[in-house]
């Protein structure tokens, strides 16, 4: 039973890097994306370029090694074939970390926090609420308002 788990866990891995659409960037993608990442969960968030290019910015920092011309590639790569049809909005009293950082281009450290002070002082009832987050950035919330519903 283990063997024939593993079989199925590696076809499956194999069969999400078959769906993706060719095109420059998908091998850099799934060179520097898989080390980490199943491959069809991080391509199943739909993110505008701006988006992406904070998520391939954050996965370096967190130590994703790969030059500049690989990033390069898988941006132009996912913001083509996974583009943000419509951010949803999030509702901020209910929202997960990753659509914390996904939907509103906060730090994981950010939406960690903005959960953290969710919990302990209760649901936000306006945007000046968030004001009152430690080390959150209020600019980045304001300029993405139109996203957040409560």
């Amino acid at each position: 039973m283990p063997v024939r788990f593993l079989v199925t866990v590696v076809l499956c891995a194999g069969s999400v890097w078959a769906q993706l659409p060719e095109g420059p960037g998908r091998d850099e993608l799934t060179k520097l994306c898989k080390q980490c990442h199943d491959l069809g969960k991080a391509v199943s968030v739909r993110q505008d370029r701006d988006a992406w290019r904070n998520t391939l910015t954050k996965m370096a920092a967190l130590g994703t090694k790969g030059t500049d011309q690989e990033f390069a590639l898988i941006l132009d790569y996912v913001a083509k074939h996974y583009p943000a049809d419509e951010v949803p909005p999030v509702n901020i009293n209910k929202a997960s970390a990753i659509e914390l950082e996904s939907r509103l281009g906060l730090r994981r450290s950010q939406a960690a926090a903005l959960i953290a002070y969710r919990t302990q002082n209760g649901k936000f009832r306006s945007i000046e609420d968030l004001k009152n987050i430690p080390n959150l950035d209020f600019e980045k919330i304001e300029a993405r308002k139109d996203r957040i519903v409560f």
